[in-house]
């Protein structure tokens, strides 16, 4: 018989404590549960991206804008003191001189090169498993994609339409490119050496949208190919549960923040790179060719102009936001995508300013800015139509109905995969002048004045994906929008358990109301 004087009876108010601390910890685990069944991925919030912004504020504060600006006159000068406008330098000379001015450009365009694809990718992964739901993603994901093309193809009409009301290529002789560069550029079409049949146009175009080898994809830059690998990836991480998707999301995080600062040292060679190209691309033309392309740069600069008040339109009557206001809360994003010729390198501020200073919610923001920069190249579109008409104008080219047409649908086709590097461009420029029979040696001529083109073009892309953000939130916000703004507002000092029991039900409600509403 056992003795009862012995038996422990505990104390109260420990047993008390005790019941409580397994009530918080199955409360917790309870929480955890419902949180992986509602939300399979833990960063609806994902500032990842947008965190790295601050390594882009110093470029601002230092003016490296304007550092540019003045590198650009610098290399123009420098370029015909030593070419054969200065004389002071015999031609074989400068030209290995010119040649060694620009290495800085060389590896500053390798750095950058280097990296958009990792970036790119990894961007567009967490963009995409950043969306609330899997129907918000497919509402979000083809009303962007529509949006998209339609504005790209505005885009090029804009430009061809400029192009051949101003005549830009009447001012420049044909025969002075071919005397000062020759041949010098010749860059053929790839992927385009097959007549496609109506049986085989199937299995060739899903056979080039869906590679068999995702890593040679990435490998060999096809960027339409890359987009695609990486929206599937995104879909797929929607769908697993947290302990799945948490390694894939950390190593995605961490290739971010490895990208963005391989940018930054990229960028402290910025104003050194554009003042050697300009040097070695001012000494091959000369002052004569540069003059003549005057009026070409003036005629993109002025579509540019045109495509960005159309953007402001856009955000005043679809989106219904102060265009001003816009502009105000854009500047400082557009002077770096200015500075760096490179969407993709812009990115983490671009989400910031999409969600701090434009209200975009981060769901939106984190999937159009990643996809835009590889996708939504307007400005780009525009600047291959005016480059086309001018060129075909240089060479006596005359260019039908026809001929027009193909050019704008291949410049939006090649847009949606363009690098968002600089320069990358002109590279597709050749893909397009090849398929109208314009010789592709006229691009020589455009690299010479490209720098400062390259520059304007690509911020007025960054314009365009933010002003996609605020459409895109306007037409699939609505209430659901309301709702997380409502509760993210709950921000009440409460006790560690009351916090847990509010975010449960205020996950459990925000799910009711996309289900109801999307």
């Amino acid at each position: 018989m056992k003795d009862k004087e012995n038996h422990y009876i505990p104390n109260p108010r420990e047993f008390a404590q005790e019941i409580a601390e397994e009530t918080r910890l199955l409360r917790q685990e309870i929480t955890g549960g419902i949180m992986r069944i509602y939300y399979p991925l833990d960063f609806r919030h994902n500032n990842s991206l947008k965190n790295l912004s601050n390594q882009l504020r110093d470029l601002l504060e230092k003016k490296l804008w304007l550092k540019i600006l003045i590198a650009m006159g610098l290399g123009v000068f420098m370029g015909l003191f030593l070419g054969p406008f200065g004389g002071y330098v015999d031609p074989v000379s400068a030209e290995i001189m010119g040649e060694w001015i620009a290495l800085p450009g060389y590896v500053f365009l390798g750095l950058l090169k280097m990296i958009v694809i990792p970036l790119v990718f990894a961007s567009i992964i967490l963009g995409v498993a950043s969306s609330q739901s899997m129907n918000a993603l497919k509402k979000t994901g083809v009303s962007t994609a529509i949006y998209f093309v339609v504005t790209t193809a505005i885009a090029t009409v804009i430009g061809l339409g400029m192009a051949l009301y101003i005549h830009p290529g009447q001012y420049i002789s044909g025969d002075l490119i071919e005397s000062s560069m020759g041949s010098e550029v010749q860059v053929g079409p790839a992927g385009l050496g097959f007549t496609p049949s109506f049986l085989t146009l199937p299995s060739l175009l899903i056979g080039g949208l869906l590679p068999s080898n995702p890593l040679g994809a990435l490998v060999n830059g096809e960027m339409l190919q890359v987009v695609i690998i990486a929206i599937i990836i995104g879909i797929a991480l929607v769908s697993l549960n947290k302990d799945q998707s948490t390694p894939m999301v950390s190593f995605l995080t961490s290739v971010q923040a490895v990208c963005m600062t391989v940018v930054k040292w990229s960028m402290s060679l910025a104003p050194i790179a554009v003042f050697g190209l300009l040097t070695k691309f001012t000494i091959k033309l000369g002052i004569e060719a540069l003059l003549g392309m005057a009026v070409y740069v003036g005629t993109v600069l002025a579509s540019l102009l045109i495509l960005m008040g159309l953007n402001l339109l856009i955000v005043t009557f679809v989106a219904r936001y102060n265009p001003f206001e816009f502009l105000k809360a854009i500047r400082d994003v557009m002077l770096l995508a200015f500075s760096t010729s490179s969407s993709a390198a812009v990115m983490p501020l671009s989400i910031k300013t999409a969600e701090e200073r434009l209200g975009v919610r981060p769901s939106i923001s984190q999937f159009v800015v990643p996809l835009g920069a590889t996708v939504n190249m307007n400005g780009t579109a525009l600047y291959q139509g005016v480059a086309t008409v001018f060129l075909a104008e240089v060479f006596g080219i005359e260019l039908g109905p026809f001929q027009l047409l193909v050019v704008m649908v291949m410049a939006v086709a090649a847009s949606i995969g363009t690098p968002s590097i600089p320069g990358v461009g002109i590279i597709v420029l050749a893909m397009i002048l090849s398929s109208v029979g314009i010789p592709t040696s006229g691009i020589a001529l455009i690299m010479g004045v490209d720098r400062i083109l390259d520059m304007s073009r690509t911020a007025v892309n960054v314009a365009g994906d933010l002003v996609t953000c605020k459409v895109m939130d306007r037409w699939v916000g609505g209430d659901v929008k309301e709702k997380v703004d409502e509760i993210a507002e709950i921000k009440v000092k409460k006790k560690p358990e009351e916090k847990v029991e509010d975010k449960v039900k205020a996950n459990t409600d925000l799910t009711a109301s996309e289900s109801s509403n999307i």
